[in-house]
């Protein structure tokens, strides 16, 4: 894997800025340079470009170890076993998915996973008899899941994730590489461009186990009181938050209308 491709002949940055031009971004030019060079390569490239690089800053992966969590996690264990994997515990999730978790864990030879929750304090101040996801789902997903993320990534410069452009009209134009405008951190998405079946035959190949609710209807899984299985013909993630107007947790979507980011612990 070549080290060079944020060299002075590649890159758009610039130290100057001439009289009446345009301030460039770093980070988006720094994006744009990765997604340029890295346009037509395959996910492993991807996932080692982003680690390995010093100037990409400390990576960590985010994984849920939903439905289809397991390819991600396989092919960035084949590059580095010893990347910080963070899981958040929302303290909310089916069963299965936690036995899930400690069985990729182990399988996988994930040597540095990182379990992650809202603190107690928290919890009993916004959400003492767990009904919070029944009033607000917004202002629960934030409490039980973003900003705990977002104060486990305080510490790294960018993190890879598992989305993919099938997934959700609002990710049809994903690249590999984006800014994540409200922390100025890279967000890496190394599977993007695949589609369902390349999904299915990587596991198939790989003979990666299934998370267990798959079988059972349930193609997109995140916490019980707001996953439902999901009929033959239905989109795959219309059992999440199934009858609300709503599609993204708010980790990847930063629009004060869909959840409220804050610096709470």
């Amino acid at each position: 894997m070549p080290h060079d491709f944020f060299s002075a002949s590649t890159s758009p940055l610039s130290t100057g800025v001439a009289p009446g031009a345009q301030r460039v971004d770093p980070l988006k030019a720094k994006v744009d340079a990765l997604n340029a060079r890295y346009r037509h390569h395959a996910a492993p490239d991807v996932i080692a470009a982003a680690l390995s690089d010093p100037q990409a800053g400390k990576i960590a992966l985010v994984s849920s170890f939903g439905a289809e969590s397991v390819v991600l996690l396989h092919l960035a264990a084949m590059v580095d076993r010893n990347i910080p994997v963070i899981f958040v515990d929302t303290e909310m999730l089916f069963a299965e998915t936690l036995v899930y978790q400690q069985e990729l864990a182990e399988r996988l030879h994930l040597n540095n996973l990182q379990i992650i929750r809202a603190s107690e304090a928290t919890i009993k101040a916004e959400d003492a008899d767990g009904t919070l996801h029944q009033r607000d789902s917004e202002a629960c997903c934030a409490l039980r899941k973003t900003r705990p993320l977002q104060k486990a990534l305080r510490g790294y410069d960018g993190w890879i994730t598992g989305r993919k452009r099938f997934q959700a009209g609002t990710r049809s134009a994903l690249d590999f590489f984006e800014v994540e405008d409200f922390t100025g951190r890279i967000k890496v998405n190394p599977l993007a461009h695949w589609a369902p079946e390349d999904v299915r035959a990587y596991m198939e190949e790989n003979r990666l186990p299934r998370h267990p609710l798959v079988a059972k209807g349930y193609p997109s899984i995140g916490c019980a009181p707001c996953t439902s299985a999901v009929k033959e013909g239905e989109d795959p993630r219309s059992g999440r938050w199934r009858g609300q107007n709503k599609t993204e947790c708010g980790i990847h979507v930063v629009d004060g209308k869909m959840v409220r980011v804050g610096e709470k612990t």
